[in-house]
């Protein structure tokens, strides 16, 4: 957690020659003989922070007979660190300023040594070399990064929401913008050819309806079975103009009053309508080639338009892993013809529970890089060049549990649940994933999923509990909500390679400050603590703010009820201390 105010540490003391201290646990007593002193520290711990003033420490000196010019002295400091010593002399006061220099950041254990020339004392220190983080009012441009969530729709997540009524409430309070719903399986509405039963999707359908902005993407993830050839994903059809007559029907049934087959209406009984739809879920790793992908999306599109002209249209949501972007993603940009509003990927850090902190971390650059390819691809297409980029699902690890119990992603290795998707690591991993893609222009980044297990949900389908990984999403949605054209101000930062800060100034004309803690202690690391890091916020080229809320999501959160929003005193510079693995946020009015 981190406390935005001075260091307020019990002061040490330590005697010399001949007596016993008993100053509490500020630190060792030492016994000699002959005339003494002792000295005492005014605090055990300092903070010194780069491009900033040296920390200051008194030393204050009690005498014993002892008149002798006492000299002080420092050791144990971090290479690149400075102590400046001003000795009590034959008095009784003196100080150390502390400067970080070029000391990596972190927390150092340190000695002040005094001494008579005959006898020593010595007292431990804490000094932490901190990170210093300032805001400027420059602007890095316009922020529009929106959090969402995810909901896979099929046989094994049926009955969800009528196992668990609560949910609707949670997820509504997630504030998520186009709830995303994959339909599959026994879900998937159209049984046979002119036989349909939207029971099953609609016992999650409809609640995901009734909350929120009342506005879901309806993935098309599948066609109907018998569609394909049996037992393979080959359509029957390659011309997709049966899968294209199911799509419209599905837009009949939720927006136009529904449609009749053999004496039967189907219609949705919600009055709220569906406009966003998304058409086949990973094509690339769902036996479609780019071709044919870009011959099925200009089959569909038009066809669904022709029942209801005000849809919008979520395009390829590829699983984007090695070159699959480079493979894909220019095929469907100079083939399509079709309307497309927002181009979508799926991002995962691995798909092996073995893959160290350090190479999932890594991966978050990475993800920053592909946005950025996808729209210099979208730029080459004139219709396209304003089209916004999606993560329409992303976690640390895509790996799941095959039937038998083993790893679906890597044979022969039992499936270990990989608990970094819902607990501290998250916290510091999907913030420092949320700024990263904001950074590079995304505007929707969904989390898969709300509904699932330790490694997967933000709600835990198997306990009915909520997780870290909710509080996470709920935090960057809610403090982030009012950043819609907002201004991303520019920050320097001396920790990049630990820590990251993502400043925005919302158009509710707030600001807010995120601290992102994704540090790696061990390169060996799979679910570590992380680095502690300490970091003085400096805001103060924005001006005087009249109020401050902050926030801390680590180790310490209660998935039961989140954290707890503390109001601060404002100033122009404010300091966050994260213990690991972890996030702050500061909403300055």
């Amino acid at each position: 957690m981190f406390r935005l105010r001075p260091f307020a540490i019990a002061a040490g003391c330590v005697w010399a020659a001949g007596m016993v201290c008993g100053c509490g646990s500020s630190g060792p007593s030492m016994t000699t003989s002959g005339p003494g002193f002792s000295f005492e520290l005014a605090s055990a711990a300092v903070a010194a922070f780069p491009n900033e003033a040296a920390a200051k420490v008194g030393m204050t000196v009690t005498r014993m007979n002892d008149t002798a010019s006492l000299s002080a002295s420092v050791s144990g400091l971090p290479t690149g660190a400075t102590a400046t010593v001003n000795s009590p002399g034959t008095g009784t006061t003196g100080s150390i300023l502390f400067a970080s220099g070029s000391a990596a950041p972190g927390s150092y254990s340190v000695t002040v040594s005094m001494t008579d020339g005959t006898t020593t004392a010595t007292q431990p220190l804490t000094l932490t070399v901190g990170v210093t983080a300032v805001v400027s009012s420059t602007s890095a441009g316009t922020w529009d990064e929106a959090m969402s969530t995810s909901f896979q729709i099929a046989e094994w997540t049926n009955g969800f929401f009528q196992q668990y009524p609560t949910a609707t409430t949670q997820l509504g309070n997630l504030e998520p913008q186009h709830v995303r719903m994959q339909i599959l399986s026994q879900a998937i509405p159209e049984t046979a050819a002119n036989t349909w039963d939207f029971t099953m999707a609609d016992n999650q359908v409809q609640p995901i309806l009734g909350v929120g902005d009342h506005s879901p993407e309806f993935q098309i993830a599948t066609a109907p079975a018998f569609m394909y050839v049996s037992g393979t994903q080959e359509f029957t059809d390659p011309t997709f103009a049966q899968f294209a007559a199911y799509a419209a029907d599905l837009v009949r049934y939720y927006n136009t009053g529904g449609f009749t087959v053999n004496g039967t209406l189907y219609k949705s009984p919600s009055p709220y309508p569906i406009t966003w739809w998304g058409i086949y879920n990973e094509p690339n790793i769902n036996g479609v080639t780019p071709e044919e992908y870009v011959q099925m999306y200009n089959t569909l599109v038009p066809a669904m338009q022709a029942v209801d002209p005000t849809l919008k249209f979520v395009a390829v949501e590829l699983s984007d892993f090695g070159t699959e972007e480079q493979d894909f993603i220019p095929t469907f940009v100079q083939g399509v013809t079709a309307q497309v509003d927002v181009l979508a990927t799926h991002f995962y850090s691995t798909c092996d529970q073995t893959t160290t902190d350090a190479e999932v971390m890594a991966t978050i650059p990475t993800f920053a890089s592909g946005v950025k390819y996808l729209y210099s691809e979208l730029a080459t297409n004139a219709a396209l060049k304003n089209v916004p980029v999606w993560i329409l699902e992303s976690n640390v690890n895509a790996d799941y549990e095959a039937s038998n119990g083993m790893s679906t992603c890597n044979p022969g290795q039992v499936f270990v649940t990989d608990t970094r998707g819902s607990d501290a690591f998250f916290a510091g991993w999907r913030t420092y994933e949320y700024s990263q893609l904001g950074k590079a222009g995304a505007h929707a980044l969904y989390q898969w999923s709300f509904d699932g297990d330790a490694q997967y949900g933000e709600f835990n389908s198997s306990t009915g509990q909520l997780q870290l990984s909710y509080w996470v999403d709920y935090w960057l949605s809610h403090t982030f909500a009012a950043a819609t054209g907002g201004t991303e101000y520019s920050v320097s930062n001396t920790d990049s390679a630990d820590v990251e800060v993502l400043a925005v100034k919302e158009t509710n004309g707030q600001t807010v400050v995120m601290v992102s803690d994704h540090g790696v202690a061990s390169p060996n690391d799979d679910n570590g603590a992380g680095v502690p890091r300490t970091v003085l916020v400096d805001v103060s080229a924005l001006g005087s703010f009249t109020s401050a809320q902050e926030v801390t999501l680590d180790k310490s959160t209660s998935p039961t009820t989140g954290p707890v929003e503390q109001t601060v005193s404002p100033a122009g510079q404010m300091q966050v201390t994260l213990g690991g693995y972890g996030a702050a946020f500061l909403v300055l009015q």
